[in-house]
């Protein structure tokens, strides 16, 4: 059987397992305040953002051309199917490693991370493509900034509107409301996450010459889609607990407001064709919810802990991929 070709499935493999780990790793982003509000019972939860995933990643592909074409251009990519399978390797490695610990890290930053320090390690710098490489990087810097700006916001104007209303009738009329916005929080999630390992899929294709434009071909889509909706019905409890209770005590209206301001912030960026953390964005607008709430209710030691490992995922993917790459290309 042809070499190259066994090479390609096993990296369309490994993006699947990419895929399927990214669900259950990021399941708590878009269930963890649902959870811990008791709004939705833990399972009910995970079944409800498996089956919203799996419709959002059949809605869009645009994140995944983005993906495809603007990190490097796979065109011309140097050895493309060692530097695509030490990416893999290296996203799924750091993935695994921050799910243990129970650490709500990136899977974004990690998969373009690793990418990146993979072709580095192939060709030089020249191998990326800066102008898009750049742009990402400004997505995922920016847009947790942004929605912790939103989450500030929208629970303003929750306290201004509400205030006069009794409290224990407001968060259960919420409870009912947050279904709703943790059902559109996963649609938006898989509108965006799951796109990234069918652009790395497809990147492989054209790199071994199986495909020849950015479009993505409806099975490398269905596969994807069908790989995260799996991974997300795992569930991923030690990052529910952090995402759910660590940062601040939830109640159904922060939830609620957390959920839109993130779910809005996440559908934008999938509109405009840009990859984001979606970790770091339902983090971020739960920080805001709890700073526009009371400050001091914030546990601040977690936001400190998922603010280092925003910083570090980038460099530590970077350059594990960039390890994996040298390795396998002795073998390959």
């Amino acid at each position: 059987m042809d070499t190259v070709f066994i090479i390609t499935i096993l990296i369309v493999i490994a993006a699947l397992a990419f895929d399927f780990i990214n669900g259950f790793h990021d399941t708590a982003n878009a269930i963890a305040t649902s959870v811990s509000t008791k709004a939705l019972r833990p399972r009910a939860a995970i079944l409800l953002a498996a089956t919203m995933n799996f419709l959002g990643a059949l809605t869009f592909t645009g994140v995944a051309q983005t993906i495809t074409r603007d990190i490097v251009d796979p065109f011309t990519l140097t050895n493309g199917s060692a530097v695509i399978l030490a990416a893999l390797i290296s996203a799924i490695a750091w993935n695994l490693i921050t799910w243990y610990f129970g650490i709500p890290s990136s899977s974004s930053h990690a998969l373009i991370g690793s990418i990146a320090g993979a072709a580095i390690a192939a060709a030089g710098f020249s191998a990326l493509n800066y102008k898009g490489f750049l742009k990402i990087l400004e997505a995922l810097l920016i847009s947790p900034l942004i929605a912790f700006t939103f989450g500030f916001i929208i629970y303003f104007i929750f306290k201004l509107t509400l205030k006069n209303l009794n409290l224990a009738k407001t968060n259960k009329r919420f409870r009912y409301i947050q279904i709703a916005t943790a059902a559109l929080q996963s649609y938006t999630h898989g509108t965006n996450d799951a796109q990234k390992a069918m652009g790395i899929i497809t990147m492989a294709l054209i790199a071994n010459n199986y495909h020849t434009t950015t479009d993505i071909p409806f099975w490398v889509q269905f596969s994807c889609a069908l790989a995260m909706g799996l991974g997300t019905s795992m569930g991923g409890w030690k990052i529910i607990k952090t995402v759910g209770g660590k940062i601040m005590k939830i109640r159904p209206v922060n939830g609620v407001a957390a959920d839109l301001s993130s779910a809005i912030i996440i559908f934008g960026a999938t509109l405009i064709h840009l990859p984001v953390s979606t970790t770091h964005v339902i983090s971020s607008s739960i920080l805001g919810v709890g700073s526009s709430h009371r400050v001091k209710g914030v546990k601040w030691d977690t936001a400190q802990r998922m603010l280092i490992t925003w910083v570090i995922t980038l460099p530590i993917s970077a350059t594990l991929a960039a390890v994996c790459y040298y390795i396998l290309n002795i073998f390959m």
